[in-house]
This record gives C-alpha cells, sequence and structure tokens, in this order.
C-alpha cells in the first residue's frame, strides 16, 4: 500500500520551493523504502531549483541523505529493514563493460527505482539525482543503499552521500595524492574542503587553499590547508608556484567549476602534474587551451564523478576513520534546520554563511 509523507518539491524554474504531500509507492523488485533521517542541502539542488539541471519539473529535491530501511521489494538481499544507511546516487549494475573490467565506480548503467514518486493529483516527480530526500521517507534502488556502522550521527553519515565523498575522493580516488605531494584545492566550499581532508589524509605536506573569500580560508585552515591565497587580490598561478619553489603543484583540484579556474589549475600545476575537476560546470560552459601547452606540460586532466567512489568500499571506511578520530566529518555541518527551512538555507549557502545546512528529519 502506498503512503503519504512531506517533501521539499520544486514545481518550476526559480520558485520558491514549496513543502508538499507527496505519495511513496511500496517498494517493486530490486526498490527500497527509506526513512530518512538527515539530508545535506547541496548546490546540485538549488541547480535543479534553478533549472541547471533539466527541465523536468516537478521535482522531489535533496540527495545527501542518510536514513534507515523501511521496507525492501523482491530479490533485495544487501540490505533489510532497519539497517541503517547512507544513499548515494550511482547504483552500479555490475553487467557494463567497466564492472566487468573490475571499475565499478566508472559504471556506465548506473541506476535508480523504477517506479515513480508523485504529488497526490498523480504528478509524477522527478527525484533529485534519483534519489529525492528532502522527505520524510523516499523510495530509491536498493543498490544505492550502502550500510554503514549505525552508531554515526545520521547529520555527519549523509554528508558522504554527495559533497564531501566527492572531495575525498577527488584527492585520494581520482587525483591518487600520496604522501609528499603539494596540493592546490581551487575553491573552498564543501567539496573543496572535503579535498583539502582527503589531502592530508593522504599525507601531502603542503595543501594550499585558493578562494575569493577570506572566510573560507579560514575554514580551509581548519581542515588542514597549509597555506591560503586569496584570488580576488592575488594571482593565484604565480602564488601557487611561489609555495612550492617555482614549480607548481603536483595535483592541482578545481572545486569550482569555471573556465577562469579551471585555467588557473591547469598552469598551477607541475610539468607532470595533474589537474583533477570536481566542480561542475554549466552546459554553455567552454574551455580554451593551446594545444601545445596541453602536449607540452604533460600529466593529467581528469574529471571525477562523486569522487570515482565505491559507496561499498569508501562509505564504511571513511565512517570507521571519523570514528576513530582521524577525520572529523562533523566539522563540515554548519546548522541543523528542518523541511521548511531548505529556502532559507539555499540562501545561506548561496552567500557563503554556511560549510553545510543539514535537514533534520
Amino acid at each position: 500500500m502506498s503512503q503519504q509523507v512531506r517533501g521539499v518539491v520544486a514545481l518550476g524554474k526559480n520558485e520558491a520551493v514549496r513543502v508538499e504531500t507527496i505519495v511513496i509507492p511500496d517498494p517493486g523488485a530490486g526498490e527500497a523504502v527509506v526513512k530518512i533521517q538527515a539530508c545535506g542541502v547541496c548546490h546540485t539542488d538549488l541547480h535543479y531549483k534553478q533549472g541547471g539541471i533539466s527541465d523536468d519539473y516537478p521535482f522531489l529535491l535533496g540527495h545527501e541523505a542518510s536514513g534507515v530501511v523501511e521496507s525492501v521489494g523482491a530479490g533485495v538481499t544487501d540490505v533489510a529493514p532497519g539497517d541503517f544507511v547512507i544513499l548515494n546516487w550511482r547504483a552500479v549494475c555490475g553487467n557494463c563493460r567497466a564492472c566487468l573490467r573490475g571499475r565499478p565506480w566508472y559504471c556506465f548503467n548506473t541506476h535508480n527505482a523504477t517506479q515513480k514518486m508523485t504529488l497526490t493529483d498523480g504528478t509524477e516527480l522527478s527525484p533529485a539525482l534519483g534519489i529525492g530526500a528532502f522527505a520524510e521517507k523516499t523510495l530509491v534502488a536498493a543498490g544505492q543503499c550502502t550500510k554503514v556502522d549505525p552508531s554515526v550521527a545520521p547529520a555527519v553519515a549523509g554528508l558522504l552521500g554527495c559533497g564531501v565523498m566527492a572531495g575525498i575522493g577527488a584527492a585520494i580516488n581520482t587525483g591518487n595524492v600520496g604522501r609528499g605531494d603539494t596540493v592546490a584545492v581551487i575553491g573552498c566550499g564543501g567539496v573543496g574542503d572535503a579535498a583539502i581532508v582527503g589531502s592530508r589524509l593522504a599525507g601531502a605536506a603542503k595543501i594550499i587553499a585558493v578562494d575569493i573569500d577570506d572566510r573560507k580560508l579560514t575554514t580551509a585552515k581548519t581542515m588542514g590547508a597549509t597555506h591560503t591565497v586569496n584570488s580576488r587580490t592575488t594571482d593565484v598561478i604565480e602564488a601557487v608556484r611561489e609555495l612550492t619553489g617555482g614549480f607548481g603543484a603536483d595535483v592541482v583540484i578545481e572545486a569550482v567549476g569555471r573556465p577562469e579556474t579551471y585555467n588557473q589549475a591547469f598552469y598551477a600545476r607541475d610539468l607532470a602534474g595533474t589537474v583533477v575537476l570536481v566542480g561542475v560546470p554549466t552546459p554553455e560552459m567552454k574551455i580554451e587551451l593551446p594545444l601545445l601547452d596541453v602536449f607540452g606540460r604533460g600529466g593529467s586532466l581528469k574529471s571525477s564523478w562523486y569522487g570515482d567512489c565505491l559507496p561499498s568500499r569508501d562509505f564504511p571506511m571513511l565512517i570507521d576513520l571519523h570514528q576513530q578520530g582521524r577525520i572529523d566529518l562533523a566539522a563540515f555541518v554548519t546548522e541543523t534546520v528542518g523541511l521548511g527551512d531548505v529556502e532559507q538555507a539555499f540562501a545561506r549557502m548561496h552567500e557563503g554563511d554556511v560549510l553545510r545546512s543539514v535537514v533534520m528529519l
């Protein structure tokens, strides 16, 4: 039997979000209903509201979430009712060419729930990143649920569902930051700060935080940055080179997603260094680089999807590290809010007033 719950819906482009009654069907084959406990307010949800992802309104927003499995459909064996889980938006298929090559973090056939959640009038909802977790309950593919230690705080666990995992993974999985490396991180929001945490965890000797906001640079220092550069007043490329003996950083992580900051990242890296793009650009953005420079500087230009993570491997490991006190995931939570506060949380995020607002249910 379907059930009705409250959820945050974006009905149209740039319209204020609203708390609406939504209908959750019973889970079908391979699906699960999850009672949400916490969901971070991520910039991607704002992109959905603004029409930057698609125009498939109305959207059920929220995706950076943790909760408890309430029920599962036929054929589900990896999770069971009562399990505490983090939701992920890349449920791997196990059968595509990437999965069969042993690289499931590159899965080319990730999937979501087959059934649709709806408004009470039957209007089908598009769940953000296939999750839709600004809601009391949501329907997902069971593969989107990763079981973790239930003793961790839900507000902390949910952060791995998107931004924190994207940043840590950009450093460790995509950038392959190693002991003694120099790293520059351009853009010190939640993802950038997570990249700083990941770089420190990997043993980087020097971590240079770059942003236009001194408040964010101050926070970046608390996360593990050894040096800071305000790019509003200082040339980023020259500053990074000066801090790395004139060479440039071994790894530069671009967590903004803009052509000008990507250009900075490209030229702020050492010869044979690595650029990692984890910031999400908009469809109209383009970059132009001299092909001779691309060839002559060598190294790697990479993009990082979800921190190239494998949730079943990475989520439990990072929760364990948090529980051991080796990384402080709680430091990312600036405030906790309710379902009715999401619109105000978007405004605070846009103004740079918070690292992460987390909706608690």
